[in-house]
């Protein structure tokens, strides 16, 4: 665990593009069942499961560095910035254009930036991961605004034709995806906005907090493109044992989620939204009982946009403050989870 130092950056602004075209959960449906002759997915069964009615999908033409470079735009016009006010630029992501170079210069390339730039890589705690290193990279000096993007392109690891039901419920993951972008600006805090403490202090990074079990690794997977399945076309599908999955993640516990509150002197009760990675509607639910996060503080968005991976949690962020349900002062936490696996939070105060 490493934790951040608290009130040194603060959050400037977020943005969230997603791609215009749909697909409906009916409709993923009937694609398997084109492309797979022989097998039929039971019909609703995908809906019943997860509760996703739809999901984003990127046109042929784009890539992952698209999607992060049209949110990162939005964000620059929206604060009113240009190319060269970016400090540094951080693809936080579990997708990529390529394996090399970092997909981070496609998008600084398409966003006209100069400043240097690196990936964080972490599944779907990507983006959470990535706002922990520009944290902690504003609290040292280094810089003193970075941007932190993340564009997520799942659908193209989407297994159609499925040959029977062990490789349909193994591709599950696959069925649950969105595609879609997220870009957030985080600052310095000038000297006079560092003082106070988490239950009535200054707007900024409070703290965040990451635990792993990384033996639990291989429950989910998608392998292609690195040294072990450098060609496999096989390996190019989203492969996970939901079951082994839910037992890692039971394994993790939510300890690092407790001892944070508690060195903090905060209680859930103290937020004004707690966005949790989504995965279906009801893990969501399931994880926040274990967690003792209320219902009402949840920010549900898995069933209108699908599982969106690292993207998850800006979006749930983007929602809340656009729908009015948490505003400048309020406190708001980041929960992460990603296969590996591994648990994080960030506790904003907005």
């Amino acid at each position: 665990m490493q934790e951040a130092l608290s009130g040194r950056s603060r959050m400037a602004g977020l943005e969230v593009y997603l791609p215009p075209a749909r697909l409906d959960t009916s409709a993923v449906e009937q694609r398997i069942a084109e492309s797979s002759p022989g097998f039929r997915v039971p019909r609703g069964l995908i809906h019943r499961v997860t509760g996703i009615r739809t999901r984003s999908v990127m046109a042929d033409t784009e890539q992952a560095s698209d999607l992060a470079a049209h949110a990162a735009a939005k964000l620059l016009a929206q604060c009113g910035l240009q190319a060269t006010d970016i400090g540094l630029l951080i693809f936080a992501s579990a997708s990529q254009d390529m394996v090399e170079p970092a997909t981070a210069h496609m998008a600084a390339a398409k966003l006209g930036l100069s400043c240097p730039v690196m990936d964080v890589k972490n599944a779907c705690n990507s983006f959470l991961n990535g706002l922990e290193v520009a944290d902690a990279l504003i609290a040292s000096g280094r810089y003193s605004r970075v941007m932190v993007v993340t564009g997520e392109a799942p659908s193209r690891a989407v297994r159609w034709a499925v040959p029977d039901f062990a490789t349909f419920t193994s591709s599950f993951p696959g069925y649950t995806m969105s595609d879609g972008g997220a870009a957030l600006l985080l600052e310095a805090v000038p000297p006079a906005g560092e003082q106070g403490d988490a239950a009535a202090g200054p707007e900024g990074v409070l703290a965040t907090a990451f635990t792993a079990k990384s033996s639990h690794w291989s429950v989910g997977t998608l392998a292609a493109g690195g040294s072990a399945y450098p060609r496999d076309p096989e390996a190019s599908y989203f492969s996970m044992d939901g079951e082994k999955l839910k037992d890692a993640f039971l394994d993790l516990g939510c300890g690092i989620l407790d001892d944070t509150l508690d060195r903090m002197g905060l209680q859930w009760s103290d937020f004004a939204v707690v966005c949790v990675h989504q995965v279906s509607a009801p893990y969501r639910e399931i994880f926040a009982a274990r967690a003792g996060v209320a219902p009402e503080l949840l920010v549900p968005t898995v069933e209108e946009f699908g599982n969106l991976a690292s993207a998850s949690l800006p979006l749930q962020l983007k929602v809340a403050m656009d729908t009015g349900r948490c505003a400048p002062g309020d406190l708001v936490a980041l929960v992460g989870l990603a296969g590996g696996v591994s648990l994080g939070m960030a506790v904003v105060r907005l």
